[in-house]
C-alpha cells in the first residue's frame, strides 16, 4: 500500500519515469523540475523508503534507478500509463502537423 501512495503523487511518477531505463544523479533529476532540490530530495526519499527506487552512491554523488521488481504489478500499470500518454502526444503532434499543412497558402503557378 505504501508503494501506491508513493506513486499517487505526479512528481514521483515522473521521477520514476525518468529513472525507469537509466540511472540518474539526484542533480540530473532535480534539474528537470521547477521545484527546489530539497523538494525533489524529499520525493526521492519517499520513493526509496517505499522500495520503488534504488540508490547507489559514488563518492558524493547519489544515483537513482527504478526497482521494477519491487514495483510488482504497478510496473506494468505505470508503463501502460506512460505509453498511453506518449501515444496521445504523438497523435496530437501528427494532427497539428496535418492541420498546419492544410492551412498553408496554396502557391499559384509562377509564385515563389
Amino acid at each position: 500500500m505504501e508503494a501506491v501512495r508513493a506513486v499517487a503523487e505526479p512528481r514521483r511518477r515522473e521521477i520514476l519515469r525518468l529513472v525507469w531505463d537509466a540511472e540518474l544523479s539526484a542533480g540530473e533529476i532535480a534539474e528537470r523540475f521547477d521545484v527546489t532540490f530539497g523538494a525533489i530530495s524529499q520525493h526521492l526519499k519517499v520513493l526509496r523508503d517505499s522500495g520503488l527506487i534504488t540508490l547507489r552512491q559514488d563518492g558524493r554523488k547519489r544515483f537513482y534507478r527504478a526497482d521494477r521488481e519491487a514495483l510488482g504489478p504497478l510496473a506494468a500499470y505505470l508503463q501502460s500509463m506512460w505509453a498511453t500518454k506518449l501515444d496521445t502526444l504523438a497523435e496530437l503532434a501528427e494532427a497539428a502537423e496535418r492541420a498546419e499543412q492544410h492551412t498553408e497558402p496554396v502557391k499559384r503557378h509562377g509564385e515563389t
